[in-house]
């Protein structure tokens, strides 16, 4: 699970004060940083969930979008803001975003710079539920537990298949599924999953 400290921001985006006067190759340096986090972020094989607690400004609008899927508080806040600073998202945003609330209105969240709530954020379909803070971080790990509770191979072979299949054809899509359900096969967590469903217990899988 992701979140931020405290319940101001989940992450308010780069160090503009920071930045000022940084040279052209300090700042290509210090983005390759950044680049490397949103690639880790997005490749990491376990569930990542967000729980956006305040405000997700820029890259932590970013950062959002490279999480599995998001709660969020009724408070929080998301805006993509580079546009108005003379650059544009460079940590996923403009992919990130488009695949989860449609090309158009990616477009114009991005073009505009303009903020949005994270009532609207659920209607378009970039965060999941909307919670008060209070209840945010309960819900959240309340999934996490259930996630958790899963057999570790088939959680993670079939994140791989949704996240790369969703760039594939149809056709590719499905291939790529039947791959990654054979891989399971094989395993003592199928096996345990069968037998504890014939003798009506709760499986204890082992990722093996």
């Amino acid at each position: 699970m992701l979140t931020g400290a405290g319940d101001k921001a989940f992450c308010a985006g780069g160090d503009l004060k920071e930045r000022r006067g940084m040279t052209d190759e300090a700042w290509t340096r210090q983005h390759v940083i950044f680049e490397r986090m949103v690639r880790a972020l997005i490749d990491c094989p376990v569930p990542i969930i967000g729980a956006i607690n305040g405000a997700a400004y820029g890259g932590g609008c970013e950062i959002a979008g490279c999480c599995d899927f998001l709660y969020a508080a009724e408070s929080a806040r998301f805006a993509l803001t580079e546009v108005t600073l003379g650059i544009m998202p460079g940590g996923g945003g403009t992919q990130t975003l488009p695949r989860a609330v449609g090309e158009r209105r990616a477009k114009e969240l991005i073009l505009t710079g303009k903020p949005f709530t994270s009532a609207e954020a659920r209607d378009w379909g970039f965060v999941n539920e909307v919670f008060p803070l209070s209840e945010l971080l309960p819900a959240a790990l309340a999934t996490a537990s259930k996630i958790a509770r899963n057999a570790p191979i088939s959680v993670r072979q079939a994140k791989l298949s949704i996240h790369r299949g969703l760039q594939l054809s149809l056709r590719d899509g499905l291939a790529l599924e039947i791959e990654a359900y054979n891989r399971m096969v094989p395993t003592e967590d199928r096996r345990e999953g069968v037998l504890a469903f014939n003798e009506k217990r709760t499986p204890n899988f082992k990722g093996r």
